[in-house]
């Protein structure tokens, strides 16, 4: 009973703190949305910088995608598919079977597979192929990223199931 306490409490621990990391990548967006706005004017009224505002935007993207995702499914505000809607306990197990069976095993996979090549671009600072910018290892790095907060993700959700049998997640709303 003791480790199952534990268990629990490092679920909680390890939810808050993404819960925090996705909070403060929430406001990527503003950046992301201004670099959006600009790349145009750049181009067309300057002549200028268009470039780097797209490079700059789309490691912005990636990482705010990367953590979006994660918080979309924690809030299950994801899209899914719509029958059995009115059967809130089979909706409830139909989501752990799809995690236990398709979300984690492929978000793992994803994880190990791109370990290497992720961690080559982070460490040889891969720049954009296309302009030679910096931080297109970034964009990778956010990738795997997504792939390990999806997994994590499926993890708590599972533990937090498990902890409380049939009833509702611990971070659903009653």
């Amino acid at each position: 009973m003791a480790s199952s306490h534990r268990l629990h409490g490092v679920a909680a621990a390890l939810a808050s703190a993404l819960d925090r990391a996705t909070f403060a990548a929430a406001w990527l967006a503003l950046p992301l949305a201004a670099l959006l706005f600009l790349q145009w004017p750049l181009r067309d009224l300057v002549g200028a910088w268009s470039r780097d505002a797209n490079d700059a935007a789309q490691w912005i993207f990636a990482l705010y995608v990367a953590l979006a995702l994660r918080a979309a499914t924690r809030a299950r505000a994801h899209v899914t598919a719509g029958f059995a809607h009115d059967d809130v306990a089979w909706r409830r197990r139909l989501g752990r079977m799809g995690e236990a069976v398709c979300v984690l095993p492929w978000a793992l996979f994803v994880v190990v597979v791109a370990a290497v090549p992720t961690w080559r671009s982070v460490v040889g600072l891969e720049a954009f192929p296309d302009t030679f910018h910096p931080l297109y290892f970034v964009v990778r790095a956010s990738a795997w990223l997504l792939a390990l907060g999806v997994a994590l993700q499926a993890v708590l959700d599972l533990v937090a199931a498990q902890a409380h049998g049939e009833q509702r997640p611990a971070d659903e709303p009653t």
